[in-house]
């Protein structure tokens, strides 16, 4: 049985931020936002929304560039600077942690940003009407 659509109230009361990490629709907050890893759903199975017209662009792999970057080039500094490893051993870690971060960030990033968006009601030309 399907749930009634969300009211203006019970919407303002869903947080993007919760939402976008949990990867849920930004409207009702309960619905699938993803169908496949990393492909937006075209509704929201909960409330009917319709997320074909959500786009994140590419500000969740920028944010991924920064908030990676921040984290591994320090630890990598450190590691070269404390135990002097072959060069073997960065080649091997540094990819696998990276990529591995970056497949781990993209999705609930991605996720936030669609909800920040919804929430704003922003979109590049101010042509897309949320409601």
């Amino acid at each position: 049985m399907e749930k009634a659509v969300p009211d203006d109230e019970l919407v303002l009361k869903i947080s993007p931020v919760k939402a976008g990490l949990l990867c849920k629709c930004p409207r009702c907050g309960q619905g699938s936002l993803f169908k496949s890893l990393l492909q937006i759903a075209d509704r929201c199975s909960v409330c009917q929304f319709d997320l074909a017209k959500s786009d994140s662009g590419d500000g969740p792999a920028v944010f991924i560039i920064f908030i990676l970057g921040f984290l591994i080039i320090p630890l990598a500094l450190w590691l070269e600077a404390s135990f002097e490893p072959p060069l073997w051993v960065h080649a091997l870690l540094w990819p696998i942690i990276i990529i591995g971060g970056s497949i781990a960030l993209l999705r609930p990033l991605k996720g936030l940003m669609v909800a920040l968006q919804y929430h704003h009601k922003a979109s590049d030309s101010g042509s897309v009407d949320y409601d």
